[in-house]
């Protein structure tokens, strides 16, 4: 016999986007890994779960898998969540997933909010066909090459923060062209949520035009 690993998707925003599936298994697991902990103690407490939380980030995980396994091996139930979101999506998740895999035991998804579905489903992009590339590279010349690398017929989805935002509009616009169709979600689910689209230059211009840049951004990309 042996515990599980749960990935748990929490609300990106909004803390009524949580499944009640995801509240049980908080409840009912015996730990909790949380990127931030801190942050993550206002959810828990919201919805009035009390459970230990140890933290799981890119400068632990190696000591934490290990940690994991041993737990795990005791038959105890962990919880992973991320800060927002579904664990594993541009986070180190993924490494306590194959550590859990490798070794033979059980990893259950718990389904739930998504800031890149979430915006590729309100963008009226075409969603038959996308590739998502999540932060791109520092640098100009690494954005343009990656961008220009996965230029195909799909949509192209990637996720930005407010200081290289500007940036990364910009590398589009030299990668891919001024005129491709471009659409920027900031805020998903949370009261300042916008969805501003049109040509490349255009968003650039506009975000290029405002005395600041707040928020947490996912960009998309129509394809050729």
């Amino acid at each position: 016999m042996s515990g599980k690993l749960f990935i748990v998707a929490t609300p990106i925003g909004n803390m009524d986007d949580i499944t009640i599936r995801a509240i049980n298994t908080l409840k009912s697991v015996d730990i909790i890994f949380a990127e931030s902990p801190n942050h993550s103690k206002r959810l828990l407490s919201h919805y009035e779960i009390d459970k230990k939380i140890l933290k799981y980030n890119d400068h632990n995980y190696e000591r934490m898998v290990e940690r994991a396994l041993e737990l795990v091996s005791e038959e105890k139930n962990i919880a992973l969540i991320t800060d927002a979101g579904t664990p594993t999506i541009q986070d180190p998740g993924y490494r306590l997933v194959k550590a859990f895999r490798d070794n033979g035991f059980d990893v259950v998804p718990i389904p739930g909010a998504s800031a890149l579905i979430a915006a590729i489903s309100a963008s009226g992009m075409p969603t038959d066909r996308f590739v998502f590339l999540g932060f791109l590279p520092k640098g100009p010349i690494k954005k343009r090459k990656m961008l220009e690398s996965f230029d195909m017929d799909a949509t192209i989805i990637l996720y930005e923060s407010p200081n290289r935002i500007i940036k990364t509009l910009e590398a589009i616009c030299d990668a891919l062209g001024s005129d491709r169709y471009v659409m920027v979600a900031r805020e998903i689910t949370k009261i300042y949520e916008e969805f501003i689209g049109g040509s490349a230059e255009e968003i650039l211009e506009n975000f290029k035009s405002r005395d600041s840049i707040k928020g947490e951004f996912v960009i998309l990309v129509r394809k050729p």
